[in-house]
């Protein structure tokens, strides 16, 4: 098979001549109108496939095609948006040629209006797929898996790159240049327009089980979704799509020029878009991770419900999600299976089965998360990994009535005068070993109050779950500080991550921020916990570890 790729030494053609690296009877014409850079890519490029540059641009497609008479074109150059009246030029000469077509876009009317060659596409016998992403095809599945249970009446979803993932200068001038621009989505049940990055909202991606993304602000984007979803669900009445790029300062000078751009109707911001463009790939620092994220309220059974889903993907595993719906629609091709002829957006190439095969092997991890009031705390911060912590792991923390467990432990101390006065202020227990403890649950303000008694010595936190910027997080309250800890299931531990912390409601620096390694588990029947807190120019302030059993 010998594929043309438009933009294939950019971001996303790049990548996804890397993700096909495998296939060794494939072909890869790598096309652009950099001869140097096509060369380049060509040269360092390593895989099976036969890899070929070809310097031309949009303009000469249907000469290209003739020579080389490809089996399949991707354009992956962008942007979309900025296709002019000739938009759809590379698709007509496809057709024209009887070669089938993908695409990486993301402008919602490019995608949108594809339909319009779909009888030319299936006269010529070859299928035309828009949109061929993340934004809308993974949307898309995940919807249909949550339609599955229930009727979906509005949806919300949002995409957060790495800061370390890097950003095309194409991707950046579509982006800019909708900012402060009207977006065509549908609310309460009619078509209306939105403000492109100048609406925002936040959410915490957090994969049960796993440590969340920290608290994101997410801003609406103009993505295919907006158009090509709300008629596959007649329920539907709302839908609104973010991203949320890292630092969020830069992120919020973008959205001050949408803001005035529409207020004061000012011209498109794009002529600002290298700056942006050079500046977001300067500022890289944080975690290396990035996520995604689809929730939907609806009705089952006539009562209202929610249902979120989420992605995680670590390291340098994220940036190539947008390139994998069409690395699969290929691979499909090369099994015999080939997309019906037509032109359309691509919201049904991919079923999320598909992705989950593609994501196995690799550090991306998804799951739904179902609000459940009635759960105990830690079941409805851990969603459905719950289920997967070892059985007295889970007795501990199931129900919320009164309890007590009991056994015996063994504690430390820092010994700097710091750590000392901080361990007097809290209660924490003197050092000693086979230490008598006894530790009772009680329900308060929708939360637990923990009281730990060693031998006597007793202190006490209230626990709670998060909310606002600590959603799906676990808070425990020690007197006025405040710490929000992820819980991860790793293996059969469950840890505690500190993630923030605050002092009467203020957050404190992050670079001070207590830490420790804290988990608990089960050994021979038994509860077992493994407590650390310790902090940066303190040092170690108290552990304590040791096993109980229920009263």
């Amino acid at each position: 098979m010998k594929i043309l790729i438009l933009g294939g030494y950019g971001v996303f053609g790049g990548r996804l001549a890397r993700l096909l690296s495998d296939l060794s009877g494939i072909e890869l014409l790598i096309c652009g109108r950099n001869a140097q850079a096509a060369q380049a890519f060509c040269d360092n490029y390593e895989g099976a496939p036969r890899v070929r540059p070809r310097v031309m641009d949009r303009q000469q497609i249907a000469a290209a095609l003739q020579a080389e008479q490809p089996d399949l074109v991707v354009d992956a150059s962008g942007p979309f948006q900025e296709y002019g009246e000739q938009r759809y030029q590379v698709v007509e000469a496809c057709i024209a040629a009887r070669i089938s077509y993908l695409d990486f876009a993301d402008a919602a009317d490019f995608v949108f209006d594809v339909a319009q060659f779909d009888a030319q596409a299936r006269a010529a016998g070859v299928f035309v797929l828009s949109g061929v992403s993340s934004f809308p095809v993974l949307t898309a599945a995940v919807l249909r898996e949550m339609a599955n249970t229930m009727d979906l009446v509005a949806v919300e979803g949002g995409i957060a790159p790495s800061p370390y993932a890097g950003i095309g200068l194409n991707v950046m001038r579509a982006v800019v240049g909708y900012a402060g621009a009207p977006v065509k989505l549908q609310r309460e049940g009619r078509r209306g327009h939105g403000v492109g990055l100048a609406e925002s909202r936040r959410f915490t991606i957090a994969v049960p089980g796993k440590l969340p993304l920290r608290n994101l602000h997410f801003s609406l984007v103009d993505v295919p979704d907006l158009q090509v979803i709300p008629p596959e669900h007649p329920t539907l009445t709302d839908i609104w799509m973010g991203a949320g790029p890292v630092p969020e300062v830069l992120h919020r000078v973008l959205n001050l020029l949408a803001r005035a751009r529409a207020r004061f109707r000012l011209p498109s911001l794009v002529p600002l878009s290298r700056l942006f463009y050079s500046v977001l790939n300067l500022m890289k620092f944080g975690e290396h991770r990035g996520g995604m994220y689809v929730r939907a309220q609806g009705l089952r059974d006539g009562e209202p419900c929610e249902l979120s889903w989420h992605l995680l993907a670590e390291g340098d595993d994220g940036p190539y999600i947008p390139s994998m719906a069409i690395e699969a629609v290929i691979r499909k091709l090369l099994n015999g299976e080939r997309p019906a002829p037509g032109a359309r957006a691509a919201i049904h190439a991919l079923e999320l089965s598909d992705y989950q095969a593609l994501f196995d092997g690799r550090s991306i991890h998804t799951g739904f998360r179902r609000e459940d009031v009635g759960a105990s705390l830690y079941r409805q911060v851990l969603g459905s990994a719950f289920a997967t912590l070892p059985p007295q792991v889970q007795a501990l923390h199931h129900g919320s009535e009164p309890r007590r467990w009991s056994g015996v432990s063994q504690v430390r101390r820092g010994s700097g005068m710091l750590a000392r006065a901080i361990a007097a202020v809290i209660g924490f227990p003197p050092a000693g070993a086979n230490v008598p403890v006894t530790v009772a649950f009680h329900p308060e303000n929708g939360g637990e109050r923990w009281t730990r008694d060693f031998s006597g010595r007793r202190f006490t936190s209230w626990q709670r779950r998060g909310a606002g910027r600590n959603d799906a997080l676990l808070v425990e309250r020690f007197g006025v500080i405040d710490v929000a800890l992820a819980l991860v299931v790793e293996g059969d531990r469950l840890s505690l991550v500190p993630r923030r912390w605050s002092c009467l409601g203020i957050p404190l620096p992050n670079a001070l921020l207590p830490k420790g390694a804290t988990f608990e588990t089960e050994v021979d029947g038994r509860f077992i916990f493994d407590v650390e807190i310790a902090a940066p120019l303190v040092g170690l302030i108290v552990a304590y570890r040791g096993s109980l059993l229920p009263e």
